[in-house]
């Protein structure tokens, strides 16, 4: 139920007093996920001047993963999550590895723990399990694990869209899975919902965050046959763009041939009047 956002409870219909039967309304949650969802706030832009704390416990702000020129991944979770969180990054993890995109070098990942009772301890031992499944070198500089007070988670959640509810009973949250991509001038550019995503759209979605500053130019065909829907989180195909690709496409193929035919008779009679001259001398 908390895979996909927003998150429409599924509620059986009931009998009502005279034998009839009654449909709540389309958009009711069930009780304790009243407030569970996201809100996309696409171009809007995040506040780097919030604080908060490494995995490490230093403390940062961020500001500090900004402005390299590089994308950023944004993931907000918690780290004792029993459930979700674990597998959204071992997911997040597997597509990162497919991509020939490295990790510190094109791109960064923030995550950031919405509970403020963790600690940095967790988040190094997170970080750690991380590095060690992604594998690639040097990478622990582009992944960073953060943990803060709840004025700073809540105006980092509030400013994507990102909504959750504590449950008492469980002592547990429940949320929503997404990652966030951002630009290097810290705006949202996309949002990609579930615990698995697909290697073509991350890979899309990064180039199009880093605002063409990495990737090739096949990346860039790409992005104009492919958009980005917003509705579904991933990157559809444009029906007419493909099709003036292949036009262009065809236009070229067919002016290569004529401009090689064209040469290839111009060879032709260039060799046939010398060889007629031949015979006239």
């Amino acid at each position: 139920m908390f895979l996909a956002a927003p998150l429409i409870a599924q509620v059986p219909r009931g009998p009502i007093m005279g034998g009839g039967i009654m449909s709540p309304p389309a958009n009711q949650r069930p009780p304790g996920l009243e407030f569970v969802g996201i809100e996309q706030h696409l171009n809007a832009e995040v506040p780097v001047d919030l604080e908060f704390r490494d995995e490490l416990g230093n403390p940062v702000k961020l500001a500090d993963y900004f402005g390299h020129g590089r994308p950023v991944i944004l993931n907000l979770g918690y780290y004792q999550c029993p459930m979700l969180c674990s597998e959204l990054l071992q997911g997040l993890v597997g597509s990162m590895k497919a991509l020939t995109f490295n990790l510190g070098k094109d791109f960064d990942v923030l995550t950031v723990s919405f509970d403020p009772r963790e600690t940095t301890e967790m988040a190094a031992a997170k970080k750690r399990d991380m590095m060690k499944r992604y594998g690639r070198a040097n990478a622990d500089r582009g992944w960073h694990f953060l943990t803060g007070k709840p004025d700073a988670i809540n105006a980092l959640t509030k400013s994507v869209g990102f909504q959750y509810q504590f449950d008492p009973k469980t002592e547990q949250y429940a949320h929503a899975t997404a990652i966030v991509m951002l630009t290097p001038d810290h705006h949202i550019s996309g949002y990609f919902y579930g615990v698995e995503f697909s290697p073509k759209d991350l890979r899309l979605g990064l180039v199009q965050a880093s605002q063409n500053k990495i990737g090739n130019i096949g990346d860039q065909v790409l992005l104009y046959c492919y958009h980005y829907d917003p509705r579904t989180g991933k990157y559809g195909a444009v029906v007419s763009n493909i099709l003036k690709l292949a036009a262009v496409g065809t236009m070229l193929i067919l002016g290569t041939f004529m401009f090689v035919m064209f040469r290839a008779d111009r060879r032709s009679e260039g060799r046939a009047e010398h060889v007629d001259l031949g015979r006239v001398k």
